[in-house]
Protein backbone atom coordinates (compact mmCIF):
# COMPACT_ATOMS: atom_id res chain seq x y z
CA UNK A 1 0.00 0.00 0.00
CA UNK A 2 1.45 3.22 -0.79
CA UNK A 3 0.86 6.88 0.69
CA UNK A 4 0.88 10.54 -0.42
CA UNK A 5 3.65 12.05 0.36
CA UNK A 6 3.53 14.82 2.91
CA UNK A 7 3.31 18.68 1.53
CA UNK A 8 6.46 20.04 2.00
CA UNK A 9 5.06 23.29 2.07
CA UNK A 10 2.16 22.40 4.77
CA UNK A 11 3.08 24.60 7.97
CA UNK A 12 3.81 21.51 10.76
CA UNK A 13 4.60 23.93 13.80
CA UNK A 14 2.43 25.11 16.38
CA UNK A 15 1.99 28.28 19.20
CA UNK A 16 -0.05 28.79 21.99
CA UNK A 17 -1.90 31.52 22.69
CA UNK A 18 -2.80 33.07 25.88
CA UNK A 19 -5.54 35.73 25.04
CA UNK A 20 -6.21 38.97 26.49
CA UNK A 21 -8.88 39.71 29.43
CA UNK A 22 -12.49 40.67 29.09
CA UNK A 23 -15.07 41.16 31.93
CA UNK A 24 -14.28 37.79 33.93
CA UNK A 25 -17.38 37.78 36.71
CA UNK A 26 -17.22 34.73 39.37
CA UNK A 27 -20.77 34.01 38.67
CA UNK A 28 -19.09 32.96 34.79
CA UNK A 29 -16.14 30.87 35.96
CA UNK A 30 -16.63 30.19 39.49
CA UNK A 31 -17.86 27.06 39.68
CA UNK A 32 -15.39 25.89 36.77
CA UNK A 33 -12.52 26.67 39.22
CA UNK A 34 -14.38 24.75 42.36
CA UNK A 35 -14.62 21.88 40.22
CA UNK A 36 -11.80 21.69 37.61
CA UNK A 37 -8.85 19.60 38.82
CA UNK A 38 -6.13 21.16 36.63
CA UNK A 39 -7.71 24.72 38.39
CA UNK A 40 -7.68 23.62 41.88
CA UNK A 41 -3.95 22.07 41.56
CA UNK A 42 -3.30 25.37 40.36
CA UNK A 43 -4.96 27.81 43.09
CA UNK A 44 -2.98 25.70 45.85
CA UNK A 45 -0.10 27.08 44.70
CA UNK A 46 -1.67 30.59 43.91
CA UNK A 47 -3.10 30.68 47.58
CA UNK A 48 0.27 29.97 48.84
CA UNK A 49 1.43 32.68 46.84
CA UNK A 50 -0.43 35.08 47.94
CA UNK A 51 -1.40 34.10 52.13
CA UNK A 52 -5.02 34.34 51.15
CA UNK A 53 -7.53 32.30 49.17
CA UNK A 54 -7.61 33.43 45.35
CA UNK A 55 -11.15 31.95 45.10
CA UNK A 56 -12.99 33.72 48.46
CA UNK A 57 -11.13 37.25 46.84
CA UNK A 58 -12.76 36.68 43.23
CA UNK A 59 -16.17 36.12 44.95
CA UNK A 60 -16.26 38.64 46.90
CA UNK A 61 -14.78 41.12 44.68
CA UNK A 62 -17.21 42.32 42.24
CA UNK A 63 -15.09 44.00 40.28
CA UNK A 64 -14.56 42.17 35.96
CA UNK A 65 -11.28 43.73 36.62
CA UNK A 66 -10.02 43.96 39.80
CA UNK A 67 -6.93 42.24 41.40
CA UNK A 68 -8.58 38.88 42.32
CA UNK A 69 -10.47 38.75 38.83
CA UNK A 70 -6.94 39.22 37.27
CA UNK A 71 -5.30 36.62 38.93
CA UNK A 72 -8.50 34.23 38.62
CA UNK A 73 -8.08 34.69 34.82
CA UNK A 74 -3.96 34.13 34.91
CA UNK A 75 -5.05 31.02 36.84
CA UNK A 76 -7.55 29.73 34.89
CA UNK A 77 -4.93 30.42 31.19
CA UNK A 78 -2.41 28.45 33.08
CA UNK A 79 -4.72 25.91 34.11
CA UNK A 80 -6.26 25.53 30.48
CA UNK A 81 -2.66 24.95 29.04
CA UNK A 82 -2.00 22.60 31.73
CA UNK A 83 -4.74 20.30 30.42
CA UNK A 84 -4.26 20.90 26.91
CA UNK A 85 -0.92 18.94 27.53
CA UNK A 86 -2.52 16.08 29.44
CA UNK A 87 -5.16 15.92 27.57
CA UNK A 88 -4.59 17.02 23.82
CA UNK A 89 -0.73 16.34 23.58
CA UNK A 90 0.27 20.53 23.68
CA UNK A 91 3.56 20.75 22.63
CA UNK A 92 4.20 24.14 21.39
CA UNK A 93 7.26 25.95 19.07
CA UNK A 94 6.20 29.60 20.20
CA UNK A 95 4.24 31.04 22.94
CA UNK A 96 2.12 34.36 22.90
CA UNK A 97 0.51 36.27 25.22
CA UNK A 98 -1.82 38.65 24.07
CA UNK A 99 -2.36 41.46 25.92
CA UNK A 100 -3.03 40.43 29.61
CA UNK A 101 -2.25 37.46 28.27
CA UNK A 102 1.44 38.20 28.60
CA UNK A 103 1.81 37.27 32.11
CA UNK A 104 0.06 33.79 31.47
CA UNK A 105 2.92 33.71 28.52
CA UNK A 106 5.72 34.84 31.38
CA UNK A 107 5.30 31.70 33.25
CA UNK A 108 4.38 29.13 30.45
CA UNK A 109 7.58 29.67 29.24
CA UNK A 110 9.51 29.09 31.75
CA UNK A 111 10.68 33.07 32.47
CA UNK A 112 9.27 33.19 35.28
CA UNK A 113 7.95 30.53 38.39
CA UNK A 114 4.08 30.13 38.75
CA UNK A 115 4.36 31.06 42.32
CA UNK A 116 6.51 34.44 41.43
CA UNK A 117 4.08 35.04 37.83
CA UNK A 118 0.99 35.19 40.24
CA UNK A 119 2.95 37.97 42.56
CA UNK A 120 3.64 39.52 39.34
CA UNK A 121 0.25 39.70 38.40
CA UNK A 122 -1.19 40.54 41.87
CA UNK A 123 0.93 43.56 41.76
CA UNK A 124 0.72 44.75 38.80
CA UNK A 125 -2.95 45.13 39.01
CA UNK A 126 -2.90 46.77 42.26
CA UNK A 127 -0.08 49.34 40.87
CA UNK A 128 -2.67 49.86 37.91
CA UNK A 129 -5.58 50.39 40.76
CA UNK A 130 -3.48 52.59 42.24
CA UNK A 131 -3.00 54.32 39.36
CA UNK A 132 -5.97 54.65 38.16
CA UNK A 133 -7.80 56.17 41.10
CA UNK A 134 -4.75 58.99 41.02
CA UNK A 135 -5.27 59.53 36.87
CA UNK A 136 -7.47 59.36 33.82
CA UNK A 137 -10.22 57.98 35.45
CA UNK A 138 -12.41 59.27 32.30
CA UNK A 139 -10.50 57.17 30.27
CA UNK A 140 -12.10 53.70 28.64
CA UNK A 141 -10.67 51.11 25.57
CA UNK A 142 -14.11 50.42 23.25
CA UNK A 143 -13.59 47.32 21.13
CA UNK A 144 -15.36 48.27 18.13
CA UNK A 145 -15.73 45.64 14.69
CA UNK A 146 -17.31 46.06 11.16
CA UNK A 147 -15.96 49.33 10.58
CA UNK A 148 -13.09 50.00 7.57
CA UNK A 149 -10.14 52.05 8.25
CA UNK A 150 -11.06 54.55 6.06
CA UNK A 151 -14.57 55.17 8.03
CA UNK A 152 -12.90 55.31 11.61
CA UNK A 153 -10.67 57.52 10.18
CA UNK A 154 -12.91 60.19 9.54
CA UNK A 155 -14.83 59.65 12.76
CA UNK A 156 -11.27 59.97 14.48
CA UNK A 157 -10.77 63.40 12.77
CA UNK A 158 -14.27 64.20 14.18
CA UNK A 159 -13.15 63.66 17.24
CA UNK A 160 -10.18 65.54 17.09
CA UNK A 161 -11.76 68.73 15.37
CA UNK A 162 -14.05 68.57 19.18
CA UNK A 163 -10.99 68.55 20.94
CA UNK A 164 -11.45 65.11 22.47
CA UNK A 165 -8.82 62.75 22.92
CA UNK A 166 -9.01 59.81 21.61
CA UNK A 167 -6.38 56.91 20.55
CA UNK A 168 -5.86 53.87 18.94
CA UNK A 169 -5.03 50.76 21.23
CA UNK A 170 -5.49 47.65 18.99
CA UNK A 171 -5.47 46.56 15.69
CA UNK A 172 -7.73 43.08 15.95
CA UNK A 173 -8.46 42.32 12.63
CA UNK A 174 -9.82 43.93 9.18
CA UNK A 175 -12.77 46.44 10.31
CA UNK A 176 -11.82 45.62 14.51
CA UNK A 177 -9.98 47.95 16.80
CA UNK A 178 -9.51 49.28 20.48
CA UNK A 179 -10.10 52.88 20.77
CA UNK A 180 -9.53 54.65 23.81
CA UNK A 181 -11.40 57.73 24.88
CA UNK A 182 -13.10 59.63 27.23
CA UNK A 183 -16.21 58.08 28.95
CA UNK A 184 -18.69 60.80 28.58
CA UNK A 185 -18.34 60.65 24.61
CA UNK A 186 -18.57 56.67 24.65
CA UNK A 187 -22.29 56.62 23.95
CA UNK A 188 -21.78 59.84 21.19
CA UNK A 189 -19.26 57.53 19.89
CA UNK A 190 -21.02 54.45 19.88
CA UNK A 191 -24.01 55.61 18.25
CA UNK A 192 -21.70 57.03 15.39
CA UNK A 193 -19.77 53.72 14.82
CA UNK A 194 -23.72 52.29 14.55
CA UNK A 195 -24.85 54.64 12.12
CA UNK A 196 -21.95 53.03 9.54
CA UNK A 197 -22.93 49.83 10.38
CA UNK A 198 -20.04 49.35 13.01
CA UNK A 199 -21.02 47.22 16.37
CA UNK A 200 -19.72 48.14 19.48
CA UNK A 201 -18.56 44.94 21.33
CA UNK A 202 -17.77 45.76 24.65
CA UNK A 203 -15.54 48.78 27.16
CA UNK A 204 -12.61 48.21 29.32
CA UNK A 205 -12.33 50.64 32.39
CA UNK A 206 -9.56 51.16 33.45
CA UNK A 207 -8.14 51.48 29.87
CA UNK A 208 -4.93 49.80 28.08
CA UNK A 209 -2.40 49.95 25.31
CA UNK A 210 -2.22 54.02 24.37
CA UNK A 211 0.69 56.44 25.04
CA UNK A 212 -0.66 58.45 27.39
CA UNK A 213 -0.21 55.60 29.98
CA UNK A 214 3.61 56.19 29.79
CA UNK A 215 3.55 57.33 33.43
CA UNK A 216 1.86 54.26 34.54
CA UNK A 217 4.89 52.39 32.43
CA UNK A 218 7.44 53.89 34.51
CA UNK A 219 5.44 53.24 37.65
CA UNK A 220 5.09 49.91 37.10
CA UNK A 221 8.62 49.67 36.36
CA UNK A 222 10.20 51.21 39.25
CA UNK A 223 7.55 49.73 41.75
CA UNK A 224 7.04 46.02 40.48
CA UNK A 225 8.87 44.62 38.08
CA UNK A 226 12.12 45.65 39.90
CA UNK A 227 11.67 43.33 42.46
CA UNK A 228 11.32 40.24 40.35
CA UNK A 229 14.33 38.46 38.42
CA UNK A 230 12.52 37.74 35.06
CA UNK A 231 14.84 34.96 32.98
CA UNK A 232 14.97 34.61 29.34
CA UNK A 233 11.96 32.32 28.09
CA UNK A 234 12.66 28.63 27.44
CA UNK A 235 10.18 29.10 24.55
CA UNK A 236 10.11 31.88 22.23
CA UNK A 237 7.50 33.92 22.71
CA UNK A 238 5.79 36.45 19.84
CA UNK A 239 5.59 40.08 21.10
CA UNK A 240 1.94 41.36 20.39
CA UNK A 241 3.12 44.73 20.03
CA UNK A 242 4.65 44.41 16.94
CA UNK A 243 5.08 40.44 15.95
CA UNK A 244 8.76 40.59 16.96
CA UNK A 245 10.68 37.24 18.48
CA UNK A 246 11.42 37.63 22.30
CA UNK A 247 13.79 35.05 23.16
CA UNK A 248 16.33 37.26 26.00
CA UNK A 249 15.01 37.95 29.15
CA UNK A 250 16.05 42.04 28.58
CA UNK A 251 13.48 41.46 25.67
CA UNK A 252 10.38 39.99 27.57
CA UNK A 253 11.04 42.28 30.29
CA UNK A 254 10.67 45.17 27.42
CA UNK A 255 7.82 43.46 26.18
CA UNK A 256 5.96 43.46 29.68
CA UNK A 257 6.09 47.15 29.71
CA UNK A 258 5.66 48.00 26.33
CA UNK A 259 1.95 46.63 26.91
CA UNK A 260 1.12 50.17 29.07
CA UNK A 261 1.66 52.05 25.96
CA UNK A 262 1.98 50.54 23.06
CA UNK A 263 -1.37 49.20 20.97
CA UNK A 264 -1.10 45.83 20.57
CA UNK A 265 -1.64 44.20 17.12
CA UNK A 266 -2.79 40.70 16.41
CA UNK A 267 -2.51 40.64 12.76
CA UNK A 268 1.45 41.08 13.37
CA UNK A 269 1.39 38.38 15.26
CA UNK A 270 -0.56 36.40 12.82
CA UNK A 271 2.20 37.13 10.06
CA UNK A 272 5.24 36.35 12.38
CA UNK A 273 3.78 32.85 13.22
CA UNK A 274 2.96 31.78 9.19
CA UNK A 275 6.41 32.77 8.57
CA UNK A 276 7.79 30.35 11.09
CA UNK A 277 6.19 27.79 10.07
CA UNK A 278 3.25 27.28 12.73
CA UNK A 279 -0.24 25.64 11.79
CA UNK A 280 -2.11 24.88 14.43
CA UNK A 281 -2.64 27.42 17.18
CA UNK A 282 -3.91 26.34 20.50
CA UNK A 283 -5.87 29.06 22.28
CA UNK A 284 -5.61 28.58 26.27
CA UNK A 285 -8.07 30.71 28.57
CA UNK A 286 -11.17 32.41 28.82
CA UNK A 287 -11.13 33.55 25.43
CA UNK A 288 -14.16 35.55 23.99
CA UNK A 289 -12.12 37.06 20.66
CA UNK A 290 -8.72 35.63 19.35
CA UNK A 291 -10.06 32.19 18.19
CA UNK A 292 -13.22 33.61 16.33
CA UNK A 293 -10.98 36.22 14.35
CA UNK A 294 -11.13 35.98 10.48
CA UNK A 295 -7.28 36.52 10.48
CA UNK A 296 -6.99 33.69 13.31
CA UNK A 297 -9.19 30.81 11.47
CA UNK A 298 -8.15 31.69 7.59
CA UNK A 299 -4.21 31.13 8.76
CA UNK A 300 -4.40 28.42 11.12
CA UNK A 301 -5.78 24.97 12.53
CA UNK A 302 -7.55 26.40 16.01
CA UNK A 303 -7.99 24.25 19.02
CA UNK A 304 -9.41 26.56 21.65
CA UNK A 305 -9.82 25.61 25.17
CA UNK A 306 -11.94 27.84 27.58
CA UNK A 307 -13.38 26.61 30.38
CA UNK A 308 -16.98 25.67 28.53
CA UNK A 309 -14.57 23.76 26.26
CA UNK A 310 -12.14 22.01 29.26
CA UNK A 311 -14.92 19.05 29.99
CA UNK A 312 -15.85 18.05 26.64
CA UNK A 313 -13.77 16.94 23.69
CA UNK A 314 -12.02 20.12 21.89
CA UNK A 315 -13.39 21.29 18.90
CA UNK A 316 -10.74 22.21 16.20
CA UNK A 317 -12.01 25.39 13.98
CA UNK A 318 -10.42 24.52 10.11
CA UNK A 319 -8.73 27.65 8.53
CA UNK A 320 -11.45 27.67 6.39
CA UNK A 321 -14.19 28.11 9.25
CA UNK A 322 -15.61 31.35 9.44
Amino acid sequence: MTTEPTDPNEPTRSAVVFPGMGPARFTDVGKFMMIDPFVRKRLVEADEALGRSVLDGFRAEGDDFGVFAQIAFFVNSLSLADRARETQGLDPDYCVGFSFGQKAATAFSGALPFAEAVRLTAELASCEREFFEEQHQELVTLTITRVPEEALSEILVELTERGEFHEVSGYLDEGMWMITLREPVLESFQRRISAIGGYSLYSMKPPAHCRVLTDLRARAEEKVLAGFEIGAPELPVVADHDGSLVTTAEQLRAMLLTTFDHPVRWPSVVETLRARGVGTVHVTGPDRLIHRLDSTTRSFEVVALGPQQALRPARTASRKEQ
